[in-house]
């Protein structure tokens, strides 16, 4: 069985989807496509940055999904290639949803950008942060978190992998987790450049203003199983994929658990679709027997051609 896995925020950078768009019509359709919904040139944007816009969450959240669908296109053409499953890190979740058939692509990308609109808004800048905490056990960086809170919020973002655990929160209360993940043996325990606190209770305000806008979204039947961050389980309910998109602005992201949990179904070959490794590196720590492989430009489609 395969797996297609997409990307979320961090895979961005100026160029993605470049050499797929000049190469194959299909590819191009998408940023064409991708232009006309969002009104502007989003495409001369992935290709050529600058850099700073491309960091903007309202532009990285799009960007990042038009890039993946692109290269999913491709690999559908001139692979042939479908999935059992699909799944995607925070934002891939919707590459994964137009993948399997349950947004339109148009809709996707109109979302994601409001979601990040309403995800960098629900917290001041340099009120919340996000830090990465590598080499603790679920147990001891929960009490960590516990003892950091102090009245304000820290809890796990990310699990992304074993060991490797991503907080947020307040500020203040992300310094004191690291101080005292650092005490407690953490191998690492740093602050990570981000705009925003995503996935934890800061964000529940984000999540009320996305339900706003999938009210008037249509979801489509889906053809694969989506294994959602929420649960780390399949969905093919396509009326709940609304409450689990809501749900997924403020509850962590279950990676380690979502591939565990598709290794348990059957999952031997992980396809990671759009830009980065990322995913690619965490499946491996996460299930060293299954076969890994990306497709992001054309190198990386033929090698996976073989």
């Amino acid at each position: 069985m395969i797996a297609f896995v997409f990307p979320g925020q961090g895979s961005q950078y100026p160029g993605m989807g470049k050499e797929l768009a000049e190469t194959f019509p299909v590819a191009r359709r998408v940023f064409e496509e991708a232009n006309d919904a969002l009104g502007f040139d989003l495409a001369a944007l992935c290709f050529n940055g600058p850099e700073e816009d491309l960091k903007l969450t309202t532009n990285t959240q799009p960007a990042i999904l038009a890039a993946s669908v692109a290269a999913l296109r491709v690999v559908e053409v001139e692979l042939g290639l479908a999935p059992d499953y699909v799944a995607g890190h925070s934002l891939g979740e919707y590459s994964g949803l137009v993948c399997a058939g349950g947004l339109a692509f148009a809709d996707a990308l109109r979302t994601v950008r409001q979601r990040g609109a309403f995800m960098q808004e629900a917290v001041p800048v340099g009120v919340g942060a996000m830090a990465a905490i590598l080499g603790l056990d679920a147990a001891e960086l929960d009490a960590v978190c516990r003892e950091a809170a102090a009245g304000e919020v820290v809890s796990p973002a990310n699990f992304n992998s074993p060991g490797q655990v991503v907080i947020a929160g307040h500020a203040a209360a992300v310094e004191r987790a690291i101080e005292l993940a650092k005490a407690r043996g953490a191998k690492r325990a740093m602050p990570l450049p981000v705009s925003a606190p995503f996935h934890c209770a800061l964000m529940v305000p984000a999540g009320e203003r996305l339900r706003e806008v999938l009210d008037g979204v249509s979801v489509g039947a889906l053809k694969v199983p989506v294994v959602t961050n929420v649960e780390a389980a399949p969905n093919q309910d396509a009326a709940r994929v609304k409450e689990l998109l809501v749900a997924q602005v403020s509850a962590p992201v279950r990676w380690d658990e979502s591939v565990q949990k598709m290794t348990e179904l059957g999952v031997r070959r992980f396809v990671e679709i759009g830009p980065g490794k990322v995913l690619a590196g965490l499946v491996k720590r996460i299930a060293k027997e299954a076969s890994t492989s990306g497709v992001e430009d054309l190198a990386s489609l033929r090698a996976l051609q073989g």
